[in-house]
C-alpha cells in the first residue's frame, strides 16, 4: 500500500505525539524547603512544583519526623490555579531531621514518587 505525502506526515505526527505521551511523568522542579536544607522551627508547610500537571485525588505529600511520626496537618493540596504546585501544611516542628515523601500522579495517569530530608534547627 502506498501512502500519500500528507498521510505519511500525519502518521509521523501521530507516532511522535504518542511517544511524548508515553513519557509524561511529573517530576519535581522546585522544593521548599529544599532537599538537605536547614530551616527554622517556624516552617509551616512543604511545597513542591512539578514539570507536569497533577491529578489531585492521587497525588500526596507526607512529612515525618525522625521517629516516623507524621507531622502534616492535613492532606496535601494541589493548587487549582496551578496544577503543577502541591503543598502540605505542617504541625509545629521541633529540632531534628524530617523526611518528605511525595507521590505525583500526572494528569495522564503516570505515577512517580520520591523522598528527601530537611533539618529543623
Amino acid at each position: 500500500m502506498k501512502l500519500h505525502t500528507n498521510a505519511r506526515g500525519t502518521v509521523a505526527a501521530l507516532l511522535i505525539s504518542g511517544c511524548q505521551l508515553a513519557y509524561a511523568h511529573a517530576y519535581p522542579t522546585h522544593q521548599a524547603p529544599g532537599a538537605g536544607s536547614t530551616v527554622p522551627a517556624s516552617q509551616r508547610d512543604v511545597a513542591i512544583d512539578f514539570d507536569d500537571g497533577l491529578e489531585p485525588a492521587f497525588s500526596s505529600i507526607t512529612v515525618t519526623d525522625a521517629q516516623g511520626k507524621a507531622v502534616t496537618r492535613a492532606k496535601a493540596v494541589v493548587d487549582p490555579s496551578n496544577q503543577k504546585h502541591m503543598s502540605a501544611a505542617l504541625s509545629p516542628l521541633t529540632s531534628g531531621v524530617y523526611t518528605v515523601s511525595w507521590v505525583a500522579v500526572a494528569a495522564d495517569g503516570h505515577r512517580t514518587q520520591g523522598h528527601y530530608t530537611f533539618t529543623v534547627k
